[in-house]
Protein backbone atom coordinates (compact mmCIF):
# COMPACT_ATOMS: atom_id res chain seq x y z
CA UNK A 1 0.00 0.00 0.00
CA UNK A 2 1.46 3.33 -1.05
CA UNK A 3 2.50 5.33 1.82
CA UNK A 4 4.03 8.50 -0.28
CA UNK A 5 2.10 11.82 0.16
CA UNK A 6 -0.63 12.13 -1.92
CA UNK A 7 -1.01 15.21 -4.60
CA UNK A 8 -4.67 16.88 -3.95
CA UNK A 9 -4.79 20.18 -2.45
CA UNK A 10 -7.43 19.73 -0.28
CA UNK A 11 -6.04 16.45 1.37
CA UNK A 12 -3.01 18.05 1.69
CA UNK A 13 -4.54 21.23 3.64
CA UNK A 14 -6.20 18.44 5.75
CA UNK A 15 -2.58 16.54 6.34
CA UNK A 16 -0.57 20.48 7.34
CA UNK A 17 -3.30 20.64 9.81
CA UNK A 18 -2.80 17.15 10.96
CA UNK A 19 0.24 17.76 11.84
CA UNK A 20 0.35 20.77 13.91
CA UNK A 21 -2.47 18.71 16.01
CA UNK A 22 0.21 15.76 16.15
CA UNK A 23 2.69 17.92 17.79
CA UNK A 24 0.59 20.16 19.64
CA UNK A 25 -0.26 17.23 21.43
CA UNK A 26 3.01 16.23 23.16
CA UNK A 27 3.22 13.14 20.86
CA UNK A 28 6.77 11.39 20.16
CA UNK A 29 8.36 11.72 17.31
CA UNK A 30 7.82 8.05 15.98
CA UNK A 31 4.22 8.14 16.66
CA UNK A 32 3.48 11.17 14.84
CA UNK A 33 5.32 9.79 12.20
CA UNK A 34 3.37 6.47 12.34
CA UNK A 35 0.03 8.23 12.42
CA UNK A 36 1.13 11.07 9.28
CA UNK A 37 2.32 7.58 7.09
CA UNK A 38 -1.11 6.02 8.21
CA UNK A 39 -2.95 9.42 7.04
CA UNK A 40 -1.51 8.86 3.53
CA UNK A 41 -2.08 5.72 3.01
CA UNK A 42 -5.29 5.80 3.64
CA UNK A 43 -5.59 8.75 1.61
CA UNK A 44 -3.78 7.38 -0.94
CA UNK A 45 -6.26 4.17 -0.68
CA UNK A 46 -9.67 6.06 -1.02
CA UNK A 47 -7.67 8.79 -3.62
CA UNK A 48 -7.71 11.46 -0.87
CA UNK A 49 -11.90 10.96 -0.56
CA UNK A 50 -11.27 10.23 3.40
CA UNK A 51 -13.49 12.88 5.03
CA UNK A 52 -17.14 11.16 5.04
CA UNK A 53 -15.39 7.01 4.58
CA UNK A 54 -18.39 4.58 5.89
CA UNK A 55 -17.90 1.65 7.89
CA UNK A 56 -17.87 -0.57 5.15
CA UNK A 57 -15.12 1.51 3.21
CA UNK A 58 -12.68 0.83 6.53
CA UNK A 59 -13.82 -2.70 7.45
CA UNK A 60 -12.08 -3.53 3.50
CA UNK A 61 -9.36 -0.94 3.97
CA UNK A 62 -8.12 -2.53 7.50
CA UNK A 63 -8.98 -6.26 5.89
CA UNK A 64 -6.73 -5.63 3.06
CA UNK A 65 -3.92 -4.18 5.36
CA UNK A 66 -3.62 -7.10 7.49
CA UNK A 67 -3.63 -9.09 4.56
CA UNK A 68 -0.13 -7.16 4.00
CA UNK A 69 1.06 -5.74 7.87
CA UNK A 70 1.26 -6.56 11.06
CA UNK A 71 -1.55 -5.69 13.63
CA UNK A 72 0.40 -3.23 14.53
CA UNK A 73 0.22 -1.17 11.34
CA UNK A 74 -3.41 -1.67 11.84
CA UNK A 75 -3.61 -0.60 15.24
CA UNK A 76 -0.92 2.57 14.35
CA UNK A 77 -3.66 3.23 11.30
CA UNK A 78 -6.79 2.67 13.04
CA UNK A 79 -5.61 4.94 15.74
CA UNK A 80 -4.13 7.60 13.42
CA UNK A 81 -7.10 7.87 11.79
CA UNK A 82 -9.54 8.03 15.06
CA UNK A 83 -6.76 11.38 15.93
CA UNK A 84 -7.52 13.00 12.36
CA UNK A 85 -11.53 12.03 12.58
CA UNK A 86 -11.52 13.69 16.06
CA UNK A 87 -9.08 16.63 15.79
CA UNK A 88 -8.84 17.70 12.08
CA UNK A 89 -12.63 16.95 11.22
CA UNK A 90 -14.01 17.60 14.58
CA UNK A 91 -16.11 14.50 14.04
CA UNK A 92 -17.75 12.04 16.57
CA UNK A 93 -15.29 8.33 15.98
CA UNK A 94 -17.48 5.02 15.95
CA UNK A 95 -15.41 2.67 16.41
CA UNK A 96 -15.59 -0.90 14.19
CA UNK A 97 -16.01 -3.33 16.06
CA UNK A 98 -15.25 -5.93 13.72
CA UNK A 99 -11.75 -4.51 14.23
CA UNK A 100 -10.13 -6.23 17.29
CA UNK A 101 -6.29 -6.66 17.21
CA UNK A 102 -5.57 -10.09 19.34
CA UNK A 103 -3.65 -9.90 22.57
CA UNK A 104 -0.99 -10.72 22.83
CA UNK A 105 2.34 -11.13 25.61
CA UNK A 106 5.63 -12.52 24.02
CA UNK A 107 9.27 -12.85 25.81
CA UNK A 108 12.19 -12.32 23.38
CA UNK A 109 15.11 -14.72 24.08
CA UNK A 110 18.13 -13.31 26.23
CA UNK A 111 21.49 -13.35 24.71
CA UNK A 112 23.84 -15.47 27.47
CA UNK A 113 27.24 -13.15 28.56
CA UNK A 114 28.98 -15.40 26.60
CA UNK A 115 27.30 -14.65 23.21
CA UNK A 116 27.10 -11.10 23.66
CA UNK A 117 30.91 -10.94 24.97
CA UNK A 118 31.16 -12.40 21.25
CA UNK A 119 29.04 -10.30 19.45
CA UNK A 120 30.63 -7.56 21.10
CA UNK A 121 34.25 -8.75 19.62
CA UNK A 122 32.59 -9.18 16.37
CA UNK A 123 31.78 -5.81 16.15
CA UNK A 124 34.70 -4.19 13.92
CA UNK A 125 33.50 -0.36 13.85
CA UNK A 126 34.53 0.67 17.61
CA UNK A 127 31.73 3.40 16.88
CA UNK A 128 29.05 0.34 16.93
CA UNK A 129 30.96 -1.79 19.25
CA UNK A 130 31.21 0.86 22.26
CA UNK A 131 27.54 1.53 21.42
CA UNK A 132 26.51 -2.14 21.68
CA UNK A 133 28.63 -2.82 25.13
CA UNK A 134 27.13 0.58 26.40
CA UNK A 135 23.40 -0.43 25.68
CA UNK A 136 23.46 -3.79 26.94
CA UNK A 137 25.37 -2.80 29.96
CA UNK A 138 22.88 -0.32 30.68
CA UNK A 139 19.50 -1.75 29.63
CA UNK A 140 19.02 0.92 26.99
CA UNK A 141 16.74 0.94 24.82
CA UNK A 142 18.19 1.74 21.02
CA UNK A 143 17.33 5.57 20.65
CA UNK A 144 17.86 6.14 24.44
CA UNK A 145 21.07 5.08 23.73
CA UNK A 146 21.31 7.19 20.52
CA UNK A 147 20.63 10.14 22.40
CA UNK A 148 22.95 9.80 24.91
CA UNK A 149 24.83 13.38 25.68
CA UNK A 150 28.03 14.05 27.45
CA UNK A 151 26.52 16.03 30.27
CA UNK A 152 24.11 12.76 30.86
CA UNK A 153 26.52 10.83 32.72
CA UNK A 154 27.40 11.43 36.31
CA UNK A 155 30.43 9.60 37.12
CA UNK A 156 30.41 10.94 40.45
CA UNK A 157 27.17 9.27 41.24
CA UNK A 158 27.75 6.55 38.83
CA UNK A 159 24.70 7.02 37.37
CA UNK A 160 23.28 8.56 33.61
CA UNK A 161 20.43 11.00 33.14
CA UNK A 162 18.15 8.89 30.60
CA UNK A 163 15.73 11.38 28.49
CA UNK A 164 12.76 11.41 27.22
CA UNK A 165 12.78 7.65 27.68
CA UNK A 166 9.11 5.99 26.78
CA UNK A 167 6.10 7.59 27.65
CA UNK A 168 8.25 10.98 27.62
CA UNK A 169 9.71 10.12 30.87
CA UNK A 170 13.42 10.40 32.32
CA UNK A 171 14.98 8.13 34.27
CA UNK A 172 18.13 7.29 35.88
CA UNK A 173 20.30 4.41 35.53
CA UNK A 174 23.00 2.60 37.53
CA UNK A 175 26.90 3.59 35.26
CA UNK A 176 29.08 0.01 35.64
CA UNK A 177 32.35 1.05 36.40
CA UNK A 178 33.43 -0.73 33.01
CA UNK A 179 31.08 0.95 31.03
CA UNK A 180 32.11 4.37 31.99
CA UNK A 181 35.80 3.50 31.35
CA UNK A 182 35.19 2.24 27.99
CA UNK A 183 33.06 5.34 26.79
CA UNK A 184 35.81 7.51 28.58
CA UNK A 185 38.11 5.65 26.68
CA UNK A 186 35.54 6.29 23.43
CA UNK A 187 35.20 9.66 23.90
CA UNK A 188 39.19 10.67 24.00
CA UNK A 189 38.90 9.16 20.59
CA UNK A 190 36.05 11.48 19.48
CA UNK A 191 35.95 14.10 21.59
CA UNK A 192 32.59 15.63 20.73
CA UNK A 193 31.45 18.45 23.09
CA UNK A 194 28.04 17.52 22.74
CA UNK A 195 27.09 13.20 21.62
CA UNK A 196 28.28 10.76 23.32
CA UNK A 197 28.03 8.66 20.18
CA UNK A 198 28.36 11.32 17.23
CA UNK A 199 27.63 10.40 13.48
CA UNK A 200 30.37 8.21 11.16
CA UNK A 201 29.83 10.38 8.24
CA UNK A 202 32.99 12.29 8.81
CA UNK A 203 35.35 9.54 10.54
CA UNK A 204 36.26 9.11 13.86
CA UNK A 205 39.06 11.98 13.33
CA UNK A 206 36.69 14.86 12.70
CA UNK A 207 33.68 13.43 14.56
CA UNK A 208 33.92 16.58 16.69
CA UNK A 209 32.54 18.41 14.08
CA UNK A 210 29.05 16.51 13.44
CA UNK A 211 25.87 17.87 13.79
CA UNK A 212 23.78 14.27 14.71
CA UNK A 213 24.21 10.98 16.97
CA UNK A 214 25.01 7.91 15.47
CA UNK A 215 22.19 6.91 12.86
CA UNK A 216 20.04 4.60 14.21
CA UNK A 217 19.78 2.51 10.71
CA UNK A 218 23.47 2.33 10.60
CA UNK A 219 23.05 0.75 14.00
CA UNK A 220 20.18 -1.85 13.41
CA UNK A 221 22.07 -2.96 10.09
CA UNK A 222 25.65 -3.43 11.87
CA UNK A 223 23.58 -5.42 14.58
CA UNK A 224 21.87 -7.69 12.04
CA UNK A 225 25.29 -8.48 10.36
CA UNK A 226 27.21 -9.60 13.24
CA UNK A 227 24.15 -11.74 14.59
CA UNK A 228 24.26 -13.03 11.45
CA UNK A 229 28.45 -13.90 11.22
CA UNK A 230 27.97 -15.52 14.43
CA UNK A 231 25.13 -17.21 13.64
CA UNK A 232 22.68 -16.55 16.48
CA UNK A 233 19.32 -17.79 15.70
CA UNK A 234 17.53 -16.90 19.10
CA UNK A 235 14.78 -14.40 18.37
CA UNK A 236 15.75 -11.69 20.69
CA UNK A 237 15.38 -8.39 21.19
CA UNK A 238 17.98 -6.31 19.86
CA UNK A 239 18.10 -3.51 22.24
CA UNK A 240 16.25 -4.59 25.12
CA UNK A 241 14.53 -2.74 28.24
CA UNK A 242 16.60 -2.57 31.32
CA UNK A 243 14.68 -5.70 32.92
CA UNK A 244 15.97 -7.98 30.05
CA UNK A 245 20.24 -6.92 30.57
CA UNK A 246 20.61 -7.01 34.67
CA UNK A 247 22.46 -10.37 34.62
CA UNK A 248 24.54 -8.53 31.93
CA UNK A 249 24.88 -5.18 33.40
CA UNK A 250 25.37 -6.72 37.11
CA UNK A 251 28.22 -9.17 35.49
CA UNK A 252 30.43 -5.96 34.53
CA UNK A 253 29.83 -3.84 37.57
Amino acid sequence: MDTTMPKNSQFNKYYRKHQKYLKLNGLRPKTIEAYSRAIRRIGNYFDCRIVNLTSDQLLDYFNELLECHSWSTVKLDLYGLKFFYARVLDKTWEDIPLIKPPRTSRIPDILSIEQLNRLFAETNKLSYKVFFFTTYSMGLRLGEGIRLTVGDIDSVNMRVHIRDAKGNKDRLVPLPENTLRVLRNFWQVHKHPHFLFPSRKRGLNNAHLVQQPLDRGGIQTAMKAVVRQLGIKKNFMPFPAAQLCNAYAGSRR
